[in-house]
Parts: structure tokens; sequence; C-alpha cells
């Protein structure tokens, strides 16, 4: 799910104190939940590169009162239905071994515990989705740009293994992932690159959302690279 509503370090943490306390009006404090945050929420929790995101994706362990919970979240701050968003875990990107490879984040009300991917899973996560129109790409450059800030590098072999845990084989992530990770990633300046996949996945962006108003409901994953190709043949075509 992605909305017009933006999600930000600050905000997610109070949005999930109150789901905690919530959560324990409606279902008592005998039976905690736990919920995993991946994607944009995580590395909003995890690092500082990125400012916002429009998704809260989540894997939800809780009984069914977790459910009104969101929703009475969602009532009293503006949020969408649906803002701690599930719908995940049909995409591509999605493995159960998250849960086993998610890392404890904070506990609230004594009841939820958050837990997050990070490091080269959440990375495994990215190129097995690589998006060209979403952060997917700069994620990964930014996820491993910061780990090299602070020290702890994450080497291309831990990002493999990731991979292979999460989705069973290296050759199950998409070929320009593959491309990507052994390609620009093995040799490049992270921060060049960085600003560079960011400008890319922008004008994708751009271009998906200038096709969407003049073709209204035709974008659909299926076609969504054919689309982007056609519009970059076309710029060059205009470019000369």
């Amino acid at each position: 799910m992605s909305t017009d509503i933006s999600f930000t370090k600050e905000n997610i943490d109070r949005y999930l104190k109150e789901l905690a306390k919530e959560f324990r009006r409606l279902n008592g404090n005998k039976m905690p939940a736990e919920i995993v945050l991946v994607g944009g929420a995580s590395i909003l929790a995890n690092y500082g590169f990125r400012e916002m995101t429009y998704d809260m994706d989540a894997i939800i362990q809780a009984t069914s009162a977790m459910k009104e919970a969101i929703n009475h979240v969602s009532d009293s701050f503006g949020l969408p239905n649906g803002w701690l968003n599930t719908d995940f875990a049909r995409t591509k990107s999605y493995s159960p071994k998250l849960i086993q490879y998610s890392t404890y984040y904070k506990k609230f009300s004594n009841i939820l515990t958050i837990r997050t991917v990070f490091a080269e899973y959440l990375i495994a996560m990215k190129l097995m989705s690589g998006r060209k129109y979403k952060s997917d790409l700069s994620d990964v450059i930014g996820i491993l740009r910061e780990h090299e800030k602070r020290g702890k590098s994450i080497s291309m072999g831990q990002i493999k293994t990731a991979i292979i845990a999460l989705y069973g084989s290296f050759e199950t992530i998409p070929k320009d992932s593959a491309d990507f990770l052994e390609g620009d990633m093995a040799s490049g300046d992270l921060e060049t690159m960085y600003q560079q996949y960011r400008k890319e996945e922008q004008d994708s962006k751009n271009v998906l959302l200038d096709f969407e108003k003049q073709y209204p409901g035709v974008t659909t994953e299926d076609n969504i690279e054919d689309i982007l190709k056609a519009a970059k043949a076309r710029k060059k075509q205009t470019d000369r």
C-alpha cells in the first residue's frame, strides 16, 4: 500500500506506541503481540539516510484484536485504512523466513514487541523487489553506505548468504538486481551512486505518473518495465 500520508521515524514510534496501548486495552496483558517491520519503515527505524516513507509494511503476529487496534489508531491520527500493511506478503520480496532473521527494535506497553529486518537481509529483500520506480536500489546503496560509515561494512558474501537464506538461491533474484550487485556495486563510489540512483528512480516515478494521467488504470506490475523502457526510448529520440 502507498498513500499520501508520510511516515517518519518519530511518528512511526508514536503510532506503534498508541497501537500497543490500544491492543492492551482490547486484549488484556496475557497475550503479547509481535510486529516485524520491513521495507521503508525498517529503514527509518535503523538508518538516517531517508526522512520518510509512504509505506508501513509489516508482518503481524497477534490475536484478532490487533485489527481493531489498528483501526483505532487509524481513526485517532487520520491514517488510511490498512496503514500497517501486510499485503507485501503477496509480493516476491516476502519470505516466511523473514521473522527468523529479524532483529529486536523496541517494546511498547510491555505487550507489543517490534522487530525489524535490516542490514544484509533488508538488502536481500530490496534486491528481490528491484523496482526502478521505487527506492529499492538506492536503499541498497544507502544501507551499504551507512554501515560503511559505522565501521561495520556489509560484504557481497554476506548479501549473497542472506539472499540464499531468505529465498533459497542467489539465482532467484531478478537479473537486473544481480547485474547491479555484481556490476555497479562491485566497484563504485557509494555517495555518487546513491545520488545517481535516486535521480533515476525519481525520473522513472515521474514517467509513470505522467503515463497514468494519460492512460488511467492501464499501469500494472506486469507492464511497468515495458512502459519505462518505451518512455526512455522516446526520450532518447527526442533528445537527438
